[in-house]
């Protein structure tokens, strides 16, 4: 049986969180000897986030908040969504709508819808997110269960492609290995194989420098990229938007980056750990946001944007709803203007969030990308 260790400075879980994670290790455990002990990181990943009933996604531990893991953008401040609301607003024609991915806890729709009255739909694939986005915001939103066809609008994804699982590499003077998991001595280990199939076909078209270590690691994601690409025959006319923390290929394989981007957040702690209590733990890496784009390219959408975080909520106004906020009412200003600091600041949210739009059909220069656009180092 596998046991659950990490790092001792990390909040005990509660009894029934710890059996929920000792099943999920159970689970794993038994995909390992049926795989020969050995399995790739990605599908470690999808089980440790999305195994149904288990999955750190999947099942009903809180995530989001002061009470969670982290804290999401559209949490900090309502002034986050109605920033994106006036650049949503722009593009959108008559009888079109929002499609928005992995809503979390709504708080980006209930901002949105507050500014915009147009129709709203949801993509969600936790049962347990959407019953609590459900609660929040009722009927105003309608939640789908695949992607509508010939979809005319603006869709959004806010932390979504952190999210998805992603192949671990290390390049090496002997090779490229692909880093995958298995069982050690009682407990989840890293184990390297030579890479091979699409993954080896993926990864040997990546110029890293290896260091003087001679082992550069990092990570590759291809699910992010496919599901881009898709969105391609879905999108009839309008954009998408996906925001998230990451960099260009450049800056994402670049030689101070050997150890790669992995990370993983339990109790707003920070470490890095990824077989640390497995199903209680968010595990996420850095989007790469060329191969984002490339592969929007390549499913026949147009580049519209690719800019901070900062720059692009800086461009949709959102300093002009923060000064229309009331300073004198202290207990509701101060906060926000507190939250609109970390949505801005190069030090914590502003620079290392990156915003990238696509699309089809819409010719106007995009308000967010009016100044400060990046495209051209994707």
């Amino acid at each position: 049986m596998l046991a659950n260790c990490g790092p001792a400075e990390l909040p005990a879980p509660e009894p029934q969180a710890l059996a929920s994670s000792r099943a999920l290790l159970e689970r794993i455990g038994a995909e390992l000897t049926a795989a020969g002990n050995w399995i790739s990181f990605a599908r470690y990943l999808e089980l440790a986030l999305h195994e149904p009933g288990l999955g750190y996604y999947a099942a009903g531990a809180r995530k989001f908040g002061p009470g969670g893991d982290f804290v999401t953008a559209p949490e900090m401040s309502p002034l986050f969504g109605r920033a994106i609301a006036r650049q949503i607003g722009q593009i959108l024609e008559p009888g079109e709508a929002i499609l928005e991915f992995g809503a979390g806890t709504g708080a980006l729709a209930a901002s949105i819808l507050g500014d915009l009255s147009v129709p709203y739909f949801i993509l969600e694939t936790s049962s347990e997110l959407k019953q609590r986005q459900q609660q929040r915001l009722g009927k105003n939103v309608l939640w789908l269960d695949q992607l509508p066809r010939n979809f005319r609008g603006v869709m959004l994804a806010n932390e979504v492609l952190d999210a998805m699982p992603v192949h671990a590499l290390a390049w090496t003077r002997a090779g490229i290995m692909e880093r995958g998991v298995c069982a050690n001595e009682g407990r989840l280990a890293w184990s390297d194989r030579p890479a091979s199939g699409r993954v080896f076909t993926h990864a040997s078209r990546i110029e890293v420098e290896i260091p003087p270590s001679g082992r550069y690691e990092s990570e590759l994601g291809l699910l992010g990229p496919l599901w881009m690409r898709s969105l391609g025959r879905f999108l009839e006319r309008g954009a998408i938007f996906a925001i998230d923390y990451g960099f260009p290929a450049r800056e994402y394989f670049h030689p101070q980056r050997s150890t790669g981007t992995l990370a993983c957040h339990y109790r707003h702690h920070a470490h890095g750990d990824p077989f640390y209590l497995p199903g209680l733990q968010d595990i996420t890496a850095h989007v790469n946001f060329s191969a984002l784009a490339r592969a929007a390219t390549e499913g026949g959408l147009e580049i519209l944007g690719y800019a901070s975080q900062a720059q692009f909520l800086v461009n949709c106004g959102i300093t002009d709803l923060l000064a229309a906020e009331n300073p004198d009412d202290a207990r509701r200003y101060l906060p926000a203007a507190s939250a609109v600091q970390k949505l801005l600041s190069p030090a914590e949210m502003g620079e290392l969030f990156k915003v990238l739009a696509a699309g089809r059909g819409v010719t106007q220069p995009l308000l967010g990308f009016s100044s400060g656009d990046r495209s051209g180092t994707l």
